[in-house]
């Protein structure tokens, strides 16, 4: 029996991460279950949101089913440790960033998919008087690793670092600003990198139908990285004639995802890109409480909604949040091990709870959130994750 490294997280992780075992469990996928610590609870008391014990489980196990994380910036961090881990020395660092790099889970699917009859998916007028909801079906395949998540940046940048810097002539604009008024972050991409995740997305494109990869970056201004991005895209492209590679630079394509998205089908982006990209066709098809991911590498692999932890929803009782990304991710999970079939069956059943429309979570309700969201018909999430079973 596989055993699946379970991890909760922070806030609503922890109470979508079980409704999704428990589909699992009824489409008749068998697994142990074991709990990896991850999230901002080991932060504040051990200065550390990914402990070591954790990453043992992962290479272990190799598969890690992952809810959701609570990250704030470098000051809110360091003030919310524990007093007496406070002076030393001590880094906060986004553990779900952390677990990309440290197993190399450099390529990230992130699928945007309509559900018919899903009261959120985007429509447009049809110049005709009257409306048209377009099919939309797109695949976001985002490079995790380098880019400008990649970490490698200063404030107030040590003299070596400036020194090198100042050997580039843009810099000289800076020329006046001293290192304690800087603030430094790289974007780092590579060809080994780079042509992996085109070769993702190409393979990915043509086992399911899909007729173009669009290379999603801005290479009239991003000259080198956003440059080697299309240029290897183009001479990956030859090897799949009957799939046409298509570019758009990112601010352009947030304007095309609300006039033409059934357009596209496979698009490929830097780290930055691909997370701004996925989230904007996400808002396409029910927003992120239907945004599913997959973080995958040669070894390891780990399976996420792409929603943060709404920690303020966490401990109201009932809870109302749409359990569905969670449940999309586990499916992506069945699909990497090779459970297909269990995973259509979930993924049908969830297309004809959203259908009949009898099962609405407040977001599918375009309700606030909060108690009174149950009082105005919304399903619980636990509601949601019983109509599913149901389907099944």
């Amino acid at each position: 029996m596989r055993t699946i490294v379970s991890l909760p997280g922070d806030g609503i992780g922890k109470v979508v991460l079980p409704e999704a075992i428990r589909v699992l469990e009824a489409a008749g996928f068998k697994a142990n279950y074991v709990h990896g610590d991850i999230g901002w609870e080991f932060w504040c008391k051990e200065g550390n949101a990914l402990p070591d014990r954790t990453i043992k489980l992962l290479k272990e196990h190799k598969i890690g089913l992952f809810g959701a994380i609570t990250s704030k910036p470098k000051d809110d961090a360091v003030n919310e440790l524990s007093p007496e881990l406070k002076d030393k020395g001590y880094v906060y660092f986004s553990p779900i960033v952390g677990l990309r790099q440290h197993f190399n889970l450099d390529i990230c699917i992130r699928p945007c998919k309509a559900f018919k009859g899903n009261p959120l998916n985007f429509i447009r007028k049809d110049g005709k008087g009257g409306y048209e909801e377009p099919a939309v079906d797109a695949v976001v395949f985002r490079q995790n690793t380098e880019g400008m998540y990649g970490g490698i940046e200063w404030t107030n940048p040590p003299k070596v670092v400036r020194d090198a810097l100042e050997t580039h002539p843009k810099m000289k604009k800076f020329a006046d600003v001293k290192s304690e008024d800087m603030a430094i972050s790289t974007r780092i991409v590579s060809r080994q990198a780079t042509e992996r995740i085109f070769r993702a997305a190409f393979d990915y494109a043509k086992k399911f139908g899909y007729k173009n990869v669009t290379v999603c970056e801005k290479p009239n201004v991003l000259r080198e990285t956003s440059g080697m991005y299309l240029k290897i895209a183009r001479q990956i492209a030859k090897e799949y004639p009957g799939i046409d590679l298509w570019d758009t630079n990112i601010d352009a394509q947030m304007m095309w995802l609300t006039k033409n998205p059934e357009d596209y089908g496979v698009l490929v982006a830097e780290n930055m890109f691909g997370d701004i990209i996925s989230d904007g066709f996400a808002g396409l098809v029910g927003g992120l409480g239907f945004a599913c991911s997959a973080n995958i590498g040669d070894e390891v692999a780990v399976f996420e909604p792409t929603h943060g932890s709404a920690p303020k929803y966490e401990n109201l009782n009932p809870s109302i949040v749409n359990p569905i990304a969670m449940i999309l991710s586990a499916c992506m999970m069945l699909d990497h091990i090779g459970e297909n079939e269990k995973a259509t069956k979930i993924r049908k059943a969830i297309a004809d709870v959203v259908e009949e429309g009898k099962v609405k979570t407040y977001d599918m309700m375009k309700l606030r959130g909060g108690s009174k969201a149950i009082e105005q018909g919304a399903a619980t999430t636990q509601k949601m994750t019983d109509a599913i079973i149901e389907k099944l």
